[in-house]
């Protein structure tokens, strides 16, 4: 019985791990994103397919910003003067990006981090996913 709880016990506080995100996989922010689902608190689920508009995201050590861009037929991008400058922090072995603007203060947890995804998770709960994004090709 004794076993049994103790493997219990481990597993629990292995699965409360919220984060596999290294400190050497932050340079994979660095590019364009586009959403491809969101999770809401209840379970539900909204996935994204054809993205009209993209996050170009830029890090530097701690500190970056997140803009939204427009991809083009063309191959360039049309964008916004609106940009979302953030800091990343390490508190408890979880990265969070701290963004603030003239208007309002808000975070996101960095769930999951590799080469070509990633997650966040707001304080309502809501998770974002996102995958690398590549422009479309059109043949000439």
């Amino acid at each position: 019985m004794k076993r049994i709880l103790s493997l219990v016990l481990i597993l629990f506080l292995w699965s409360c791990d919220e984060s596999s995100v290294n400190k050497d996989d932050l340079h994979y922010l660095n590019g364009y994103w586009e959403i491809s689902e969101v999770e809401f608190p209840d379970g539900s689920i909204k996935e994204y397919g054809m993205n009209t508009s993209i996050d170009f995201i830029q890090l530097k050590e701690d500190k970056g910003y997140r803009k939204k861009m427009k991809p083009q037929f063309d191959g360039s991008y049309d964008t916004s003067k609106d940009v979302e400058d953030f800091e990343i922090s390490h508190i408890n072995e979880t990265f969070t990006l701290r963004y603030k603007n003239e208007f309002s203060e808000w975070e996101e947890k960095l769930v999951e981090l590799d080469s070509v995804s990633f997650s966040v998770i707001n304080q309502e709960g809501v998770t974002y996913k996102y995958k690398r994004f590549e422009p479309i090709k059109i043949p000439q």
